[in-house]
């Protein structure tokens, strides 16, 4: 029996993990429910497999031709996209599958053979929430199921030099935010997060808890992402 794979995922914020790209070569196409943060991350995402996306929150000008909301049929599979789950239409008559993104927490839902799925985010992680994307098999039949993806978190060693905990309350105030104004500028350089790490002597973890902070709010000043994070 023929099967088709779609590859669902959302809230990458500005970052394309190895691990999913990898996954989504294997796919027909893919659908991204918003928040992508960065024209080159779509554009990646279109050079391993036709690539269809909504508008998320934080998507700015470079996103205005990207719809909020998107229907689309793929091997016999009507999908209706959209970044929050409340602008959902009430009237969904003829949908198979619901995708939307936005609370970065994998939600998979059935009404009748209705699937409303959130894949969750696979760009950088939020604190301890879980590293998620999906995969939708299709039998030539027209049945489907979701493969969830997780990825593994792994605790990144400090870079030498960070000393033995790079958390963020063992950093003084001030070099604290030394650093993360150099991770705010490394972000826009679109340097990947390990390197960023690598470069300011902090864990892989503290590096990509600013990054998510500083792309998820946009305009936000160090002394507000230090706020966020506590300190």
């Amino acid at each position: 029996m023929m099967k088709s794979k779609i590859g669902i995922i959302s809230d990458t914020h500005g970052l394309l993990r190895p691990e999913v790209a990898e996954v989504l070569r294997g796919c027909e196409a893919v659908l991204h429910g918003g928040d992508i943060n960065r024209e080159d991350i779509l554009t990646a995402l279109n050079e391993i497999a036709p690539t269809y996306a909504v508008r998320g929150n934080n998507d700015g000008e470079w996103a205005a031709h990207l719809p909020e909301t998107l229907s689309v049929s793929l091997h016999g599979i009507h999908f209706f996209m959209v970044h929050n789950k409340k602008y959902i239409p009430k009237e969904t008559e003829g949908v198979d599958v619901i995708i939307y993104g936005h609370s970065h927490k994998y939600e998979e839902k059935y009404a009748g053979r209705q699937l409303a799925l959130n894949p969750g985010s696979c760009g950088p992680r939020r604190f301890t929430q879980p590293i998620t994307f999906a995969v939708l098999e299709i039998d030539d039949d027209g049945s489907f199921r979701v493969e969830k993806i997780e990825i593994a978190h792994r605790e990144k060693q400090p870079a030498r030099g960070a000393g033995k905990d790079a958390a963020a309350h063992r950093i003084p105030g001030q070099d604290m935010k030394k650093i993360v104004k150099a991770v705010m500028r490394d972000t826009d350089k679109h340097i990947p997060v390990g390197q960023i790490a690598a470069r300011n002597s902090i864990s892989e973890d503290l590096a990509e808890q600013i990054c998510r902070l500083y792309l998820t709010h946009p305009g936000v000043s160090a002394d507000g992402i230090l706020g966020k994070m506590g300190l």
